[in-house]
Protein backbone atom coordinates (compact mmCIF):
# COMPACT_ATOMS: atom_id res chain seq x y z
CA UNK A 1 0.00 0.00 0.00
CA UNK A 2 1.46 3.48 -0.73
CA UNK A 3 2.73 5.26 2.52
CA UNK A 4 0.46 8.77 3.43
CA UNK A 5 3.48 11.15 2.03
CA UNK A 6 2.60 9.05 -1.98
CA UNK A 7 -0.83 8.97 -1.27
CA UNK A 8 -0.96 12.81 -0.81
CA UNK A 9 0.69 13.63 -3.56
CA UNK A 10 -2.69 12.24 -5.52
CA UNK A 11 -5.58 12.26 -3.50
CA UNK A 12 -6.73 16.07 -4.34
CA UNK A 13 -7.67 17.75 -7.03
CA UNK A 14 -6.38 20.97 -5.75
CA UNK A 15 -6.73 24.26 -7.57
CA UNK A 16 -3.86 24.38 -10.12
CA UNK A 17 -3.01 27.01 -12.70
CA UNK A 18 -1.08 26.50 -15.96
CA UNK A 19 1.44 29.03 -17.07
CA UNK A 20 2.16 28.85 -20.52
CA UNK A 21 2.46 30.76 -24.00
CA UNK A 22 -0.59 31.70 -25.61
CA UNK A 23 1.01 30.32 -28.64
CA UNK A 24 3.09 27.28 -29.22
CA UNK A 25 4.08 26.24 -32.90
CA UNK A 26 5.58 22.92 -32.62
CA UNK A 27 7.12 20.57 -35.56
CA UNK A 28 9.15 21.12 -38.60
CA UNK A 29 9.74 24.74 -39.91
CA UNK A 30 8.02 26.11 -37.06
CA UNK A 31 10.90 29.03 -36.16
CA UNK A 32 9.85 30.94 -39.03
CA UNK A 33 6.36 31.56 -38.44
CA UNK A 34 7.76 33.84 -35.47
CA UNK A 35 8.10 36.42 -38.52
CA UNK A 36 4.21 36.07 -38.81
CA UNK A 37 3.76 36.56 -34.90
CA UNK A 38 5.95 39.67 -35.33
CA UNK A 39 4.27 41.18 -38.79
CA UNK A 40 0.73 40.50 -37.08
CA UNK A 41 1.13 42.32 -34.46
CA UNK A 42 3.37 45.29 -36.44
CA UNK A 43 6.60 45.01 -34.44
CA UNK A 44 9.29 46.68 -36.63
CA UNK A 45 12.52 46.05 -34.82
CA UNK A 46 13.22 43.30 -32.55
CA UNK A 47 16.11 41.97 -30.68
CA UNK A 48 17.54 38.50 -31.41
CA UNK A 49 19.21 37.12 -28.30
CA UNK A 50 21.83 33.45 -29.95
CA UNK A 51 25.04 32.12 -29.10
CA UNK A 52 28.21 32.01 -31.03
CA UNK A 53 27.29 28.33 -31.53
CA UNK A 54 23.82 28.59 -32.61
CA UNK A 55 24.37 31.63 -34.50
CA UNK A 56 24.65 30.10 -37.87
CA UNK A 57 21.01 27.85 -37.44
CA UNK A 58 19.54 31.39 -37.14
CA UNK A 59 20.40 32.40 -40.79
CA UNK A 60 16.99 31.33 -41.87
CA UNK A 61 15.03 33.17 -39.26
CA UNK A 62 17.46 36.29 -39.76
CA UNK A 63 16.76 36.06 -43.61
CA UNK A 64 13.08 35.90 -42.90
CA UNK A 65 12.79 38.81 -40.57
CA UNK A 66 14.93 40.39 -43.56
CA UNK A 67 12.56 39.74 -46.09
CA UNK A 68 9.67 41.27 -43.89
CA UNK A 69 11.39 44.06 -43.42
CA UNK A 70 12.01 43.81 -39.55
CA UNK A 71 15.00 46.10 -38.13
CA UNK A 72 16.87 43.10 -36.19
CA UNK A 73 20.04 43.76 -33.53
CA UNK A 74 21.58 40.52 -32.94
CA UNK A 75 23.69 39.48 -29.92
CA UNK A 76 26.28 36.46 -29.58
CA UNK A 77 27.12 37.49 -26.24
CA UNK A 78 25.50 34.72 -24.75
CA UNK A 79 27.53 32.54 -22.40
CA UNK A 80 26.70 28.62 -21.70
CA UNK A 81 25.94 29.40 -17.68
CA UNK A 82 25.11 32.83 -17.78
CA UNK A 83 25.78 34.75 -14.63
CA UNK A 84 23.80 37.63 -12.91
CA UNK A 85 26.07 40.02 -14.26
CA UNK A 86 25.71 38.23 -17.70
CA UNK A 87 22.20 38.88 -17.78
CA UNK A 88 22.44 42.52 -16.38
CA UNK A 89 24.69 43.42 -19.56
CA UNK A 90 21.85 41.93 -21.66
CA UNK A 91 19.14 44.23 -20.14
CA UNK A 92 21.32 46.76 -20.51
CA UNK A 93 22.16 45.91 -24.56
CA UNK A 94 18.25 45.40 -25.30
CA UNK A 95 17.65 48.68 -23.79
CA UNK A 96 20.23 50.36 -26.20
CA UNK A 97 18.77 49.08 -29.19
CA UNK A 98 15.06 50.13 -28.69
CA UNK A 99 13.59 46.91 -29.97
CA UNK A 100 9.87 46.57 -29.63
CA UNK A 101 10.03 42.86 -28.88
CA UNK A 102 12.67 40.02 -28.05
CA UNK A 103 13.76 36.45 -29.39
CA UNK A 104 15.51 34.29 -27.47
CA UNK A 105 16.87 31.69 -29.83
CA UNK A 106 19.23 28.72 -28.18
CA UNK A 107 19.29 26.59 -25.79
CA UNK A 108 17.91 27.05 -22.10
CA UNK A 109 20.50 29.44 -21.03
CA UNK A 110 20.02 31.55 -24.36
CA UNK A 111 16.66 31.73 -23.59
CA UNK A 112 16.19 32.59 -19.64
CA UNK A 113 18.83 35.65 -20.84
CA UNK A 114 16.67 37.35 -23.15
CA UNK A 115 13.45 36.19 -21.14
CA UNK A 116 14.84 38.38 -18.08
CA UNK A 117 16.16 41.42 -20.38
CA UNK A 118 13.16 41.72 -21.92
CA UNK A 119 11.24 41.14 -18.34
CA UNK A 120 13.47 43.82 -16.70
CA UNK A 121 14.52 46.08 -19.68
CA UNK A 122 12.68 49.40 -18.38
CA UNK A 123 13.49 48.66 -14.54
CA UNK A 124 16.23 50.36 -13.00
CA UNK A 125 16.41 47.48 -10.17
CA UNK A 126 19.42 45.13 -9.64
CA UNK A 127 18.40 42.02 -11.29
CA UNK A 128 19.53 40.36 -7.68
CA UNK A 129 16.15 42.23 -6.04
CA UNK A 130 13.73 39.75 -8.45
CA UNK A 131 15.55 36.73 -7.21
CA UNK A 132 12.72 34.26 -5.74
CA UNK A 133 9.36 33.55 -6.80
CA UNK A 134 7.18 36.23 -8.29
CA UNK A 135 8.63 39.59 -7.92
CA UNK A 136 8.72 41.17 -11.48
CA UNK A 137 6.20 43.71 -11.43
CA UNK A 138 5.60 42.94 -15.37
CA UNK A 139 6.75 42.71 -19.17
CA UNK A 140 6.74 46.08 -21.48
CA UNK A 141 7.82 44.21 -24.36
CA UNK A 142 6.54 41.02 -26.25
CA UNK A 143 8.94 38.11 -25.75
CA UNK A 144 9.31 35.13 -28.45
CA UNK A 145 11.13 32.10 -27.51
CA UNK A 146 12.71 29.30 -30.11
CA UNK A 147 14.93 26.61 -28.39
CA UNK A 148 17.56 24.63 -30.33
CA UNK A 149 18.09 21.79 -27.87
CA UNK A 150 15.74 19.48 -26.44
CA UNK A 151 16.30 19.72 -23.13
CA UNK A 152 15.50 23.04 -20.72
CA UNK A 153 11.96 23.56 -21.42
CA UNK A 154 12.70 27.62 -20.93
CA UNK A 155 10.32 28.42 -23.79
CA UNK A 156 7.09 27.40 -21.95
CA UNK A 157 8.15 27.90 -18.27
CA UNK A 158 8.09 30.87 -15.88
CA UNK A 159 11.63 30.20 -14.54
CA UNK A 160 15.13 32.01 -15.39
CA UNK A 161 18.15 30.59 -13.85
CA UNK A 162 21.29 32.24 -13.15
CA UNK A 163 24.89 32.03 -11.33
CA UNK A 164 25.40 34.24 -8.26
CA UNK A 165 29.34 34.84 -8.34
CA UNK A 166 29.63 36.22 -5.02
CA UNK A 167 27.39 33.20 -3.64
CA UNK A 168 28.78 30.70 -5.96
CA UNK A 169 25.13 29.32 -6.34
CA UNK A 170 22.48 28.77 -8.90
CA UNK A 171 19.53 31.35 -8.14
CA UNK A 172 15.76 31.30 -9.73
CA UNK A 173 13.95 34.30 -11.03
CA UNK A 174 10.04 33.18 -11.29
CA UNK A 175 7.49 35.07 -12.44
CA UNK A 176 3.96 34.88 -14.72
CA UNK A 177 6.21 37.27 -16.97
CA UNK A 178 8.87 35.26 -17.73
CA UNK A 179 6.75 32.66 -19.69
CA UNK A 180 6.82 34.02 -23.53
CA UNK A 181 4.12 35.09 -25.09
CA UNK A 182 4.75 32.25 -28.04
CA UNK A 183 7.16 29.55 -28.56
CA UNK A 184 8.05 27.52 -31.78
CA UNK A 185 9.38 24.40 -31.40
CA UNK A 186 11.19 23.10 -34.32
CA UNK A 187 13.58 19.92 -34.28
CA UNK A 188 14.91 20.97 -37.25
CA UNK A 189 17.11 23.08 -35.08
CA UNK A 190 18.45 20.03 -33.01
CA UNK A 191 19.55 18.12 -35.81
CA UNK A 192 23.26 18.82 -35.77
CA UNK A 193 23.70 19.13 -32.03
CA UNK A 194 26.70 16.88 -30.69
CA UNK A 195 25.92 13.32 -29.39
CA UNK A 196 26.72 14.52 -25.78
CA UNK A 197 24.85 17.68 -26.04
CA UNK A 198 21.78 15.92 -27.27
CA UNK A 199 22.23 13.10 -24.52
CA UNK A 200 22.87 15.87 -21.38
CA UNK A 201 20.03 18.12 -22.54
CA UNK A 202 17.41 15.02 -23.00
CA UNK A 203 18.21 13.77 -19.97
CA UNK A 204 17.88 17.38 -18.14
CA UNK A 205 14.48 17.64 -19.83
CA UNK A 206 13.54 13.68 -18.83
CA UNK A 207 14.52 14.87 -15.07
CA UNK A 208 11.77 17.63 -15.38
CA UNK A 209 9.26 15.45 -16.11
CA UNK A 210 10.40 12.16 -14.04
CA UNK A 211 10.59 15.02 -11.11
CA UNK A 212 7.37 16.41 -11.64
CA UNK A 213 5.75 12.73 -11.93
CA UNK A 214 7.29 12.04 -8.26
CA UNK A 215 7.06 15.02 -6.04
CA UNK A 216 5.07 16.25 -3.33
CA UNK A 217 2.86 18.64 -5.47
CA UNK A 218 2.65 16.15 -8.31
CA UNK A 219 -1.00 16.51 -9.94
CA UNK A 220 -3.07 15.08 -12.35
CA UNK A 221 -3.03 17.52 -14.46
CA UNK A 222 0.67 17.79 -15.07
CA UNK A 223 1.12 14.18 -14.87
CA UNK A 224 -0.36 13.76 -18.21
CA UNK A 225 2.50 15.42 -19.42
CA UNK A 226 5.57 14.43 -17.17
CA UNK A 227 4.59 10.70 -17.71
CA UNK A 228 4.49 11.15 -21.53
CA UNK A 229 7.48 13.23 -21.36
CA UNK A 230 9.00 10.40 -19.95
CA UNK A 231 7.89 7.88 -22.35
CA UNK A 232 8.94 10.31 -25.11
CA UNK A 233 12.68 10.54 -24.12
CA UNK A 234 13.26 7.43 -22.51
CA UNK A 235 12.36 5.37 -25.89
CA UNK A 236 14.04 7.68 -28.61
CA UNK A 237 17.00 8.76 -26.67
CA UNK A 238 19.42 6.33 -28.01
CA UNK A 239 18.03 6.37 -31.64
CA UNK A 240 17.96 10.33 -31.62
CA UNK A 241 21.89 9.50 -30.22
CA UNK A 242 22.99 7.03 -32.97
CA UNK A 243 21.19 9.22 -36.13
CA UNK A 244 20.98 13.36 -35.24
CA UNK A 245 18.65 13.32 -37.83
CA UNK A 246 16.26 10.91 -36.68
CA UNK A 247 13.64 12.69 -37.82
CA UNK A 248 10.96 10.75 -35.53
CA UNK A 249 13.70 10.42 -32.66
CA UNK A 250 14.45 14.31 -32.79
CA UNK A 251 10.92 15.41 -32.85
CA UNK A 252 10.16 13.10 -30.11
CA UNK A 253 12.95 14.63 -28.01
CA UNK A 254 11.62 17.83 -28.62
CA UNK A 255 8.31 17.33 -27.69
CA UNK A 256 9.29 15.26 -24.83
CA UNK A 257 11.16 18.68 -23.77
CA UNK A 258 8.32 20.89 -24.00
CA UNK A 259 6.49 18.55 -22.05
CA UNK A 260 9.07 18.78 -19.19
CA UNK A 261 8.91 22.40 -19.76
CA UNK A 262 5.43 22.47 -18.98
CA UNK A 263 5.54 21.09 -15.33
CA UNK A 264 8.00 23.28 -14.16
CA UNK A 265 5.85 26.26 -13.64
CA UNK A 266 2.61 24.44 -11.81
CA UNK A 267 4.90 21.63 -10.08
CA UNK A 268 8.98 21.92 -10.62
CA UNK A 269 10.92 19.98 -9.52
CA UNK A 270 13.14 18.56 -6.92
CA UNK A 271 16.60 17.11 -4.93
CA UNK A 272 17.60 15.97 -8.44
CA UNK A 273 18.09 19.95 -9.31
CA UNK A 274 18.72 20.93 -5.93
CA UNK A 275 21.59 18.54 -5.78
CA UNK A 276 23.22 19.26 -9.13
CA UNK A 277 23.21 23.00 -8.62
CA UNK A 278 26.59 23.30 -6.67
CA UNK A 279 28.17 21.29 -9.14
CA UNK A 280 27.56 23.82 -11.54
CA UNK A 281 27.85 26.96 -10.32
CA UNK A 282 31.53 25.60 -8.63
CA UNK A 283 32.96 23.12 -10.92
CA UNK A 284 31.31 24.04 -14.26
CA UNK A 285 29.47 21.09 -14.81
CA UNK A 286 26.87 21.55 -17.67
CA UNK A 287 23.63 21.37 -16.31
CA UNK A 288 22.03 18.58 -18.29
CA UNK A 289 25.13 16.49 -17.29
CA UNK A 290 24.72 17.23 -13.78
CA UNK A 291 21.66 16.15 -13.36
CA UNK A 292 22.22 13.15 -14.98
CA UNK A 293 25.18 12.08 -13.18
CA UNK A 294 22.69 12.74 -10.10
CA UNK A 295 19.46 11.16 -11.20
CA UNK A 296 19.85 7.19 -10.33
CA UNK A 297 21.42 8.24 -6.55
CA UNK A 298 18.62 10.96 -6.23
CA UNK A 299 15.71 8.16 -7.40
CA UNK A 300 17.39 5.34 -4.75
CA UNK A 301 17.12 7.77 -1.87
CA UNK A 302 13.43 8.43 -2.32
CA UNK A 303 12.50 5.05 -3.30
CA UNK A 304 13.48 3.25 0.08
CA UNK A 305 10.49 5.37 2.12
CA UNK A 306 8.25 6.38 -1.58
CA UNK A 307 8.74 4.18 -4.45
CA UNK A 308 4.76 3.79 -6.00
CA UNK A 309 5.50 6.98 -8.45
CA UNK A 310 8.69 5.36 -9.81
CA UNK A 311 6.60 1.89 -9.67
CA UNK A 312 3.92 3.78 -12.10
CA UNK A 313 6.59 5.03 -14.29
CA UNK A 314 8.27 1.59 -14.67
CA UNK A 315 4.68 -0.02 -15.27
CA UNK A 316 3.73 2.52 -17.89
CA UNK A 317 6.96 2.06 -19.61
CA UNK A 318 6.70 -1.55 -19.78
CA UNK A 319 9.67 -2.71 -18.07
CA UNK A 320 8.31 -4.37 -14.75
CA UNK A 321 6.00 -6.84 -14.41
CA UNK A 322 1.73 -5.85 -12.47
CA UNK A 323 3.06 -9.29 -10.07
CA UNK A 324 6.17 -7.23 -8.82
CA UNK A 325 5.72 -5.60 -5.44
CA UNK A 326 5.98 -1.94 -5.79
CA UNK A 327 9.99 -2.07 -4.49
CA UNK A 328 10.63 -4.24 -7.27
CA UNK A 329 8.81 -1.93 -9.87
CA UNK A 330 10.50 1.19 -8.39
CA UNK A 331 13.95 -0.56 -8.65
CA UNK A 332 13.45 -2.13 -12.09
CA UNK A 333 12.53 1.74 -13.19
CA UNK A 334 16.10 3.12 -11.54
CA UNK A 335 18.02 1.01 -13.09
CA UNK A 336 16.87 1.33 -16.63
CA UNK A 337 17.42 4.96 -16.29
CA UNK A 338 20.99 4.32 -14.90
CA UNK A 339 21.64 1.71 -18.04
CA UNK A 340 20.07 4.63 -20.71
CA UNK A 341 22.90 7.27 -18.57
CA UNK A 342 25.56 4.66 -19.33
CA UNK A 343 24.63 3.52 -22.87
CA UNK A 344 24.23 7.23 -23.75
CA UNK A 345 27.91 7.74 -22.37
CA UNK A 346 27.17 9.77 -19.48
CA UNK A 347 30.13 10.13 -17.26
CA UNK A 348 29.70 8.25 -13.77
CA UNK A 349 31.83 9.73 -11.06
CA UNK A 350 31.51 13.39 -10.07
CA UNK A 351 35.76 12.86 -9.58
CA UNK A 352 35.90 13.46 -13.62
CA UNK A 353 34.96 17.15 -12.92
CA UNK A 354 37.54 17.68 -10.48
CA UNK A 355 35.39 17.51 -7.83
CA UNK A 356 36.84 15.72 -4.14
CA UNK A 357 35.24 13.55 -1.11
CA UNK A 358 36.40 16.69 0.94
CA UNK A 359 34.16 19.26 -1.10
CA UNK A 360 30.90 16.84 -0.43
CA UNK A 361 29.88 18.95 2.68
CA UNK A 362 30.18 22.19 1.40
CA UNK A 363 28.34 21.51 -1.72
CA UNK A 364 25.44 19.56 0.45
CA UNK A 365 24.93 22.74 2.92
CA UNK A 366 24.97 25.02 -0.41
CA UNK A 367 22.59 22.48 -2.21
CA UNK A 368 20.14 22.62 1.02
CA UNK A 369 19.92 26.02 0.78
CA UNK A 370 17.62 25.50 -2.68
CA UNK A 371 14.55 24.80 -0.34
CA UNK A 372 11.92 26.15 -3.04
CA UNK A 373 12.78 22.82 -4.74
CA UNK A 374 13.34 20.30 -1.98
CA UNK A 375 10.27 21.09 -0.53
CA UNK A 376 9.09 18.97 -3.40
CA UNK A 377 11.17 15.85 -3.07
CA UNK A 378 9.16 12.60 -1.42
CA UNK A 379 11.66 12.21 0.92
CA UNK A 380 12.81 14.97 3.58
CA UNK A 381 16.88 15.60 2.87
CA UNK A 382 19.23 16.33 5.55
CA UNK A 383 23.03 17.38 5.02
CA UNK A 384 23.79 13.63 6.03
CA UNK A 385 21.63 12.84 3.23
CA UNK A 386 22.90 15.21 0.92
CA UNK A 387 26.42 14.24 1.44
CA UNK A 388 25.56 10.47 1.30
CA UNK A 389 24.36 10.71 -2.29
CA UNK A 390 27.09 12.73 -3.29
CA UNK A 391 29.50 9.83 -2.18
CA UNK A 392 27.37 7.28 -4.26
CA UNK A 393 28.16 9.41 -7.38
CA UNK A 394 31.91 8.95 -7.11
Amino acid sequence: MPNSLEANCRSKLRPLTLLQPAKISFGAGASLQAVDFLKERNIASVALFVSKSTCSLAAGLLDALQAAKIETHVSQAQPAEPTLQDAESARAWLRSTAAQAAIGFGGGSVIDIAKIAAATVRQAASLSTFVGNGLLPSRPIPLLAIPTTSGAGSEVSPNAIFLDVEAQLKKGIISPWLVPDAAFVDPELTYSLPSGTTASTALDALSHCVEAFANRNAHPLVDVYALKGVELIFQNLKAAIEDGRNTEARSALALGSLYGGLCLGPVNTAAIHALSYPLGSEFQVPHGLANAMLIPHVLSFNAVTAPQRYAEIALHLGIASSTDDVTEQAKRFIQSLTQLCADCSIPSSLSDFRVSQDDIPRMAAAALTIQRLLVNNLRDLTQTDAEAIYRNAF
